[in-house]
């Protein structure tokens, strides 16, 4: 055993590891369809927005949403500027501002609206996250140090389901790192030497001036990361105060210098500001109210809002959404405790440069959502499993390294192999006993008897649902209705009456997103009422239950068919 371990090629072990995070993005691009948000980044990149209508009390060609999901004809290249206003325009109505969008747009232009070309931009934004923040560590740590983090983040459950995530998360993921590692390197100072994991020390590379090559280049990614960062998600205002912080703290002397640099990186998002943000607000007042005014939030909810969020981050990533909220908040009770010990076994061993790195860029920008959700009296820490603070993760995943490199010595080869594994597992696990596929499941059934007109009847009529299945559903021949839990049951005997079709698909969402039931017997209610409303010589043919991994991924497909004495 110790002739094994001696032979232990652990650089070789960490490439390994990152190289299975890239074939886990790759083998899953398709494994599990667009969900609620995806799909809605989807008709949102399209430039098609002002082409959706909610359905209404008749039943709709499932076509003219499948439409809306692809890029317009264009016949002359005017045409296409008038496509990248519309986006734009449409992003009035949204909450988040237009970088993904508009990334998610050219993109498309290039390879199509399918799941795997899609998510494919979003792979190569975590790819370079794992690159860069390779070369963060790399700057930090020495090459050890790099591969380590670049692995803990490949594998990362969090970070992986948000690789293959149509959203903001991923690219902030890679503005983040960007903008640590160049902060970092423009803030250090000639003739400083640091002592690497080898023993070995050497003179780092410091620039002098704000005018050296060197500088230049990082001044040149700080802002534009900076710049990126705020155009791809409004939460990352609080990084940039982590930024303004850091620089302080690490640079005082040339302060001015770094704050020009993060005044320029800002005035790339001011435009936007001036007039996309403004008419967000003003349309979307109701999303900014309720982030603004929760009220009545006790510090217990906060400290869960916390945990909850460390816990998901660094250990569950999407299991969180299917299991007790206890367990992600346990988790990060214990992820609490064991920061707090390396920071102290790092400050004994008298690396005070590289503890304060660690925490400036993990728990500071935390500690800032935290005080802000306090004064605020709201809950925006723990919102969507903490997707919306994944900035912290980079940090986070520094500091575990840091104290690997630093303190561990020889435990430190199977400390990292460890969670690795464990990392590797939970991935795997979720991506091969959590497949979604929901709409897939309703699709076959149509395939079965493409010719046979079909009526879809759904219980909800959030255009998120609506949108996928017109995305997964064959079109022809297929027609929609879809209405809320209360009024599905007035409007579909009309869309029934004259036998228009054979077949009829009824969708019951068990969270319809908009016009929730209040209570279980109002939900009782509402489904028993829909099922009085079906004619009676429409005969139930098969029932099937169509689960992903969160509760608006929940349905019951009935399918009845049409007696042929009517048909």
């Amino acid at each position: 055993m110790p002739k094994l371990v001696k032979n232990f090629n652990f650089q070789l072990f960490l490439i390994i590891a990152i190289a299975s995070g890239v074939i886990l993005r790759l083998v899953n691009l398709e494994r599990r369809e667009f969900w609620y948000d995806e799909i809605l980044s989807v008709l949102l990149s399209t430039g098609q927005k002002k082409y959706y209508s909610s359905p209404g009390v008749e039943p709709i060609p499932l076509s003219k949403y499948a439409a809306v999901l692809d890029l317009p004809p264009e016949s002359y290249p005017g045409e296409m500027i008038g496509t990248v206003a519309n986006l734009l325009r449409g992003l009035a109505g949204d909450v988040h501002p237009p970088f993904s969008y508009l990334s998610d747009h050219f993109w498309m232009r290039l390879f199509g609206n399918s799941e795997a070309s899609l998510r494919g931009l979003i792979v190569l934004f975590s790819l370079l996250s794992i690159y860069c923040i390779y070369g963060l560590g790399k700057s930090l740590l020495g090459t050890r140090g790099g591969l380590i983090l670049s692995a803990l983040l490949a594998l990362n459950p969090f970070f992986l389901s948000h690789s293959l995530n149509l959203r903001m998360y991923c690219p902030m993921v890679l503005w983040t790192i960007l903008s640590a590692w160049a902060a970092v390197e423009l803030t250090r100072r000639r003739g400083v030497k640091e002592t690497r994991e080898t023993g070995e020390t050497r003179e780092i590379r410091r620039q002098g001036s704000f005018v050296s090559s060197h500088s230049l280049i990082w001044s040149g990614i700080f802002i534009l990361a900076v710049g990126l960062g705020c155009l791809t998600q409004y939460l990352f205002a609080y990084w940039v105060m982590t930024l303004s912080i850091f620089v302080i703290v690490f640079d005082p002397k040339r302060w001015w210098l770094h704050g020009l640099r993060l005044t320029m990186g800002v005035a790339i998002f001011v435009p936007w500001f001036l007039w996309g943000t403004r008419q967000q607000i003003n349309n979307r007042s109701d999303v900014f109210r309720q982030v603004s005014q929760a009220g009545g939030v006790s510090w217990l909810e906060h400290l869960q809002d916390v945990t909850k969020t460390l816990g998901t981050h660094l250990v569950l990533g999407e299991w969180a959404t299917s299991l007790p909220v206890i367990v992600p908040t346990i988790l990060g009770v214990i992820t609490i405790a064991l920061f707090l010990f390396f920071t102290i076994a790092l400050w004994q061993k008298k690396h005070y440069y590289l503890v304060s790195v660690g925490l400036v860029l993990s728990i500071l920008p935390l500690t800032l959502a935290v005080i802000v959700d306090v004064l605020g009296n709201k809950l925006t820490v723990g919102f969507g499993w903490g997707r919306s603070l994944i900035f912290i993760l980079p940090g986070c995943l520094l500091l575990i390294t840091i104290w690997l490199v630093k303190v561990t010595q020889k435990w430190q080869q199977p400390i990292v192999a460890i969670v690795l594994l464990i990392y590797l597992c939970l991935d795997i696990s979720d991506y091969s006993s959590r497949s979604r596929q929901m709409f897939h499941q309703v699709a076959n059934t149509i395939k079965q008897q493409p010719e046979s007109p079909t009526l879809v009847a759904m219980d909800s009529k959030a255009w998120g649902n609506v949108l996928r299945l017109a995305y997964y559903l064959p079109s022809e021949n297929v027609s929609l209705l879809a209405n809320t839990p209360s009024g599905l049951s007035q409007s579909l005997p009309s869309g029934l009456k004259d036998g228009t079709y054979s077949r009829l698909i009824w969708l019951h969402s068990h969270d319809p997103v908009w016009s929730r039931p209040k209570t279980e017997a109002d939900k009782l209610e509402y489904f028993n009422n829909i099922k009085a409303a079906i004619p009676p010589d429409y005969n139930l043919i098969q029932t099937q239950e169509l689960s992903g991994t969160m509760s608006i991924d929940q349905f019951t497909a009935r399918t009845y068919q049409l007696t042929e004495s009517r048909y």
